[in-house]
């Protein structure tokens, strides 16, 4: 272990090493999508909209991405989200210990994704925690199509708009709707707005 790393407490050191590690996963899989979709770092970055220099930086173990740098590359291979945070393995049973958490955040860090399902693969369905920090807007790009969002509200309150509508949700509450159209999650409250959220993809998109 490095000096750097020996002086951080116990729990930071772990934080370091599954952010290390997390970091060198979504980098293998974007590799692999890519190569496996016959794309070079020039194709992907013009279909994707995000530069050659950070995919490379990506692939390489270099650059942590945000959500919304996922979001574009993903559509663009046409693979969920969960494609590139799938490592091999899986058991009938998975605990997911919270202080081992994989957390994808916005570039401005006031929104943040953990997902709480075992890296073992793509799906269909995934499960996440959201959190967004108070007077924050985040934009989410439509998915693919057939994709469907299911959230519920557990602190704060949030404006969810799609295409042409908003709908305030108060704690407790819930929505469902397609989010193939341009959709974003605002926080006008005072206080962190903390939902749970199941993403639905359409057969196709595995």
């Amino acid at each position: 272990m490095n000096e750097s790393v020996s002086h951080l407490p116990p729990s930071a050191a772990a934080e370091d090493l599954a952010t290390s590690d997390f970091t060198a996963l979504v980098g293998e899989n974007l590799r692999r999508l890519r190569t496996r979709n016959g794309l070079s770092l020039e194709r992907l970055a013009r279909a994707s909209g995000v530069s050659r220099a950070m995919l490379s930086q990506i692939e390489l173990g270099r650059s942590v991405p945000s959500v919304a740098v996922l979001w574009k590359v993903a559509r663009a291979l046409d693979v969920p989200f969960s494609a590139f945070t799938a490592a091999t393995g899986s058991g009938e049973v998975s605990v997911l210990r919270a202080h081992r958490a994989k957390l994808l955040t916005s570039r401005s860090g006031r929104f943040s994704s953990r997902a709480l399902f075992p890296f073992s693969g793509p799906r269909r369905v995934e499960f996440y925690e959201m959190r967004l920090a108070p007077q924050t807007v985040e934009d989410a790009d439509p998915h693919s199509p057939g994709t469907t969002e299911n959230l519920v509200l557990a602190q704060g309150c949030l404006e969810i708009s799609v295409a042409d509508e908003r709908f305030r949700l108060e704690y407790g509450d819930a929505i469902h709707f397609v989010a193939d159209r341009p959709h974003s999650y605002r926080n006008a409250g005072p206080i962190e707005a903390l939902f749970y959220l199941v993403m639905t993809y359409p057969e196709h998109a595995e």
